[in-house]
C-alpha cells in the first residue's frame, strides 16, 4: 500500500483497575502494547523450536514500515511538528490523568472522557498528518472507549463517525459486559451497585449509558431488549463491516480477573470476557484460543496481529457459508456441530479455530421442511493481502478451510454413549481454495482434500474454474459442491457458497 494511502493508527488499553493498577500502567510508554512473548513448538525428530513474537507495536513497524514517534513524549512530538507521517503509531494515553504518581490530585477515571480525549487525539492526528481518518486497534475495555466515541460522542456532536474513523479491531473486548457463571446474578449487582475498582463500567446500566445518544437516551435505564452488544445500523452509524473482534478462547492462562478467580466467569471465556460477550453481532470475528491479556494473551500473540495487519491492510475478503444443506431425520433427540480452523499459506499459525474444546463449535440448526429462503450458515471470513498471501512465482492466494461434522445424540436429555466414539467426526475434510492476485473473478478454484493427490503444498490448481454467479460490480460468488461422503449427512444439495469482495 503506497505511503500516502496510510491512515495513523491508535492504541487504545485495556482496563488498570484500582489507583496502584494505574500507577503500574502509565510507567510504560506504550501502555502494554509493546510487549511480545516467546513459546516452544514441536519442530523434526520432536526437538523443540523456538517462536518470537516482537509485539504488535515493533511488527507493525518492520513489516508496514509504520515510524513510532516520541520526542519526549507521543504527545510532545504531536505539538512540536506540523507535518507528521500518516504511517504511525499511538498511544492514547488515557490514564495519566488518573495516576496518583503524576498527579497531587489525580482525576477519576470516566470512560466517557476517556472517549473525548480520544477524538482530541485523533483531530490532531488529523491534522498533523493530513490523513482523513484513523484506525482504532483496543483491547479489552479499549474497544469500549472506542464505541463510546462512535456510538455516543460523535453522535451527539452531529457528527459521521466514519468521517474520522476508518477501522476499528479489537482484541478480547466485552462487548456485551463482564458476567459471571457463579453467584447467580449476585456477584454482578454486587460489582455495579459498589463499582468495585471501578468495575461497574461491564454492567449493563453503565453500558448503557455511554453507549447510547443523547436523542435515545432514557433516564429511566436500558429497555428490556436493549444488548450492549449491538452496534446499531442506522443512517449515520459506524458500519458494523468496518468492525473486527478477536475472541480469545483460552481462560487457563489468565488468572485473576477483577480480584476474582478466572473460574468465576467460567470455561466458556478467555478469563475474564465470556466468548459470546466478546464480539459485536454482524462484525467480522476470529476465534483463536488465547487468554484475555498477559504474556500468552490476546495481543501478544502472532494469531491477533495476522488478523489485525490483514484486516488492516489486506486487499480481499473471503466468507465462506454452508448453505442449501438439510439434516438427516433420526430417532430421539440429534443435534449437529461444526467443528472450523481457517489456515492462510506462509503462516505459522491458524488465523481462525472453532472447536467443541475450546467451547465454540458452529451449531448446525435444523432447518425447517421445505428450507429458508436464503438458508445461509455462516463459517468463516478471512482477509487476505496479495502480497503476503502467496509464495514467490505464485499467482494465487491459498487459503484452507477444515471443516468437520459432529453428531450428538440424546435421549430426554440425556446424551447417549451405546454407539459414540469421541472425537471422531461424521465429516472430516479441508477445503483448499485459491484466488488470484490480480483484479479477481472467476479465476478462482477450489478443491476438498479428500480429491487431491499428494501433499496439498503440492497441489496445483487446476479443472474448471469457480463461475461468477453474482452478476453485482465488485463481488465474486462461486458455490463448491460438498464431496459425496457428506451428503448422507447435509444432503445432495449441500454446498460451500464463497464470495470474494475487494478489501482496504
Amino acid at each position: 500500500m503506497p505511503e500516502e494511502d496510510r491512515l495513523p493508527i491508535v492504541y487504545v488499553r485495556g482496563f488498570a483497575g484500582d489507583t496502584a493498577g494505574i500507577n503500574n500502567v502509565v510507567e510504560d510508554p506504550f501502555y502494554g502494547f509493546n510487549e511480545g512473548s516467546t513459546h516452544i513448538r514441536v519442530g523434526p525428530d520432536n526437538r523443540p523450536v523456538f517462536h518470537q513474537f516482537e509485539s504488535p507495536l515493533l511488527r507493525l513497524h518492520l513489516d508496514e514500515g509504520y515510524q513510532i514517534l516520541v520526542r519526549g513524549g507521543q504527545e510532545a512530538y504531536l505539538d512540536t511538528h506540523d507535518h507528521v507521517p500518516p504511517a504511525s503509531i499511538w498511544i492514547h494515553r488515557f490514564y495519566d490523568v488518573c495516576a496518583s504518581t503524576w498527579e497531587s490530585r489525580p482525576e477519576r477515571f470516566r470512560l466517557e472522557e476517556a472517549a473525548l480525549d480520544l477524538l482530541r487525539l485523533i483531530e490532531k492526528l488529523r491534522d498533523r498528518t493530513g490523513a482523513p481518518r484513523v484506525h482504532l486497534v483496543a483491547h479489552s475495555m479499549g474497544g469500549l472507549v472506542c464505541r463510546c466515541l462512535l456510538q455516543k460522542i460523535l453522535p451527539d456532536l452531529g457528527r459521521d463517525p466514519t468521517d474520522c474513523v476508518d477501522k476499528l479491531f479489537t482484541y478480547g473486548t466485552p462487548h456485551g459486559g463482564i458476567a459471571f457463571d457463579v453467584g447467580f446474578g449476585v456477584l454482578e449487582r454486587v460489582r455495579d451497585a459498589i463499582g468495585i475498582n471501578g468495575a461497574e463500567i461491564f454492567g449493563p446500566r453503565r453500558m448503557y449509558e455511554y453507549l447510547t445518544p443523547k436523542a435515545e437516551f432514557d433516564p429511566d435505564g436500558p429497555p428490556e431488549d436493549w444488548s450492549a452488544r449491538e452496534m446499531p445500523e442506522r443512517a449515520g452509524a459506524f458500519p458494523r463491516r468496518r468492525v473486527f473482534c478477536l475472541v480469545g478462547t483460552d481462560p487457563a492462562d489468565y488468572e485473576v480477573a477483577l480480584g476474582l478467580a478466572a473460574s468465576a466467569v467460567g470455561a466458556r471465556s478467555d478469563g475474564l470476557v465470556q466468548i459470546e460477550n466478546a464480539y459485536v453481532p454482524g462484525a467480522h470475528r476470529a476465534y483463536v484460543h488465547r487468554s484475555h491479556s498477559g504474556r500468552y494473551g490476546l495481543v501478544n500473540s502472532e494469531e491477533g496481529y495476522q488478523n489485525l495487519r490483514r484486516f488492516l491492510f489486506g486487499d480481499r475478503m473471503v466468507e465462506a457459508e454452508l448453505v442449501d444443506h438439510s439434516l438427516p431425520t433420526e430417532e430421539g433427540e440429534v443435534s449437529w456441530q461444526a467443528e472450523l480452523s481457517l489456515s492462510v499459506r506462509g503462516l505459522p499459525v491458524v488465523m481462525d479455530e472453532r472447536l467443541a474444546s475450546h467451547w465454540c463449535p458452529v451449531q448446525i440448526p435444523a432447518p425447517p421442511p421445505g428450507g429458508t429462503p436464503d438458508g445461509r450458515l455462516p463459517l468463516a471470513t478471512v482477509f487476505l493481502d496479495s502480497d503476503l498471501s502467496r509464495p514467490a512465482g505464485s499467482s494465487t492466494m491459498r487459503y484452507a478451510l477444515h471443516l468437520r461434522l459432529l453428531s450428538l445424540r440424546e435421549r430426554r436429555g440425556i446424551l447417549r454413549f451405546g454407539d459414540h466414539l469421541e472425537q471422531v467426526a461424521d465429516f472430516d475434510d479441508i477445503l483448499v481454495v485459491d484466488i488470484p492476485t490480480g483484479a479477481g473473478g472467476p479465476g478462482v478454484r477450489a478443491a476438498w482434500n479428500s480429491l487431491i493427490p499428494g501433499a496439498i503444498r503440492d497441489h496445483e490448481p487446476s479443472g474448471t474454474l469457480l463461475g461468477d454467479e453474482d452478476p453485482r460490480s465488485g463481488v465474486w460468488v462461486g458455490h463448491v459442491p460438498l464431496p459425496p461422503s457428506a451428503d448422507p449427512i447435509l444432503g445432495g444439495r449441500a454446498r460451500i457458497r464463497l464470495s470474494v469482495t475487494p478489501w482496504a
